[in-house]
């Protein structure tokens, strides 16, 4: 830290992104979530025949893409706001709706950018915790005062609760906003996209990184009310007026138009964690039931930190933290089939050396 660091920073703890080895191609990649296939072939021709000539600015409101996401939707375009990764959106809602009077609720165990952005924007934070089974109950939720942000399904044990249960909490305090990230909802969770159009405290964030083949694009959105909307307009307008680049726009454009190819690509991943998880479980594997792509896993036989390492000397790489309630567990990304297979080999492996 220099010495000209502004001491309002000096205690911040930065995320950890996982890994992104230079040498790739030593390792089967299970670490970050992205998706294992390219995006159509469909969604690059119409990027290549339709970006704007780049001596321009992009447009500053993204509106072809933004219309394209709230046709996909069924919602207006004024509730609809396009960002740089939905990283962009959370930290555009935790500068507009936390402060030192109205916190930021969240759980123990789930997206660890939550916490750096709450001590970024000096904003107070009271964690609720998961239940012993790392579920989340919106009861202990209800009747707290704060902004509420729940990843839905959670990361990294990839869990979900229903609908019905996020409109319980929404409709709890029409006086408070609820965040719901959706990062992971197109593989087998349900989205609370529905409640905008009753509710005007509810703001759903998604993204296009992990369903739609776009992680390296740094593309995503928010859907909401349209005063909420506004009020993050607000806040884009006074950081990044030009936060999407006009080649990315394009390709969502692109992505949205092609819908049967994500959908194609989320069932394969979804059978691909089916096989996955039933080559663990005969391993002795306990495994967090999973509506994301990827699952959370531990064993008895092996500490979590250490089947890490293993994995990683046989090349591969998956996710592992270091926080004390889940430090015996890792997080598997799912891809390929070729891919499940070689990590369960693998593992099969590490255990048949350790007996």
């Amino acid at each position: 830290m220099s010495r000209f660091f502004s001491s309002k920073y000096a205690a911040l703890e930065p995320y950890t992104p996982g890994e992104q080895p230079m040498d790739m191609d030593r390792y089967v990649k299970l670490n970050t979530n992205e998706s294992p296939f390219p995006p159509s072939q469909k969604a690059l021709d119409y990027a290549a025949n339709n970006t704007r000539t780049l001596n321009l600015y992009s447009d500053p409101n993204s509106y072809d893409l933004t219309c394209a996401i709230a046709k996909t939707y069924g919602v207006d375009k004024d509730m609809v706001l396009a960002t740089n990764g939905s990283d962009e959106i959370l930290n555009f809602a935790f500068m507009a709706f936390t402060d030192q009077k109205t916190p930021a609720l969240f759980a123990d165990i789930t997206y660890g950018f939550y916490p750096v952005y709450a001590q970024l924007n000096n904003s107070a934070v009271e964690i609720v915790p998961l239940r012993e089974d790392f579920s989340l109950n919106v009861d202990d939720y209800i009747g707290k005062k704060g902004t509420v942000f729940i990843a839905n399904p959670n990361a990294p044990t990839g869990t979900a609760i229903p609908v019905s249960e996020i409109e319980r909490l929404v409709a709890s305090d029409p006086n408070r906003v609820v965040v719901v990230d959706e990062a992971y909802v197109d593989f087998g969770g349900e989205s609370s996209v529905s409640l905008v159009k009753k509710y005007e405290n509810v703001l759903v964030c998604q993204t296009f990184s992990k369903s739609r083949s776009f992680a390296g694009g740094r593309l995503g959105y928010g859907i909401g009310s349209k005063t909420l909307i506004s009020d993050l307009n607000t806040v884009k307008y006074s950081t990044n007026p030009y936060n999407i680049n006009s080649m990315t726009s394009a390709m969502g454009i692109g992505i949205l138009s092609d819908p049967d190819y994500t959908k194609a690509n989320c069932k394969t991943i979804m059978e691909n964690r089916a096989f996955t998880v039933a080559g663990l479980k005969k391993m002795g594997f306990k495994v967090l039931p999973s509506s994301a792509n990827f699952i959370f896993v531990s064993s008895d036989r092996i500490e979590g930190g250490a089947y890490y390492r293993s994995l990683k000397e046989k090349g591969v790489l998956v996710r592992h933290f270091d926080k004390a309630r889940i430090s015996n567990w890792c997080r598997v990304s799912i891809g390929t089939r070729e891919s499940m297979q070689k990590y369960l080999d693998v593992t099969e492996q590490i255990l048949k050396e350790r007996t």
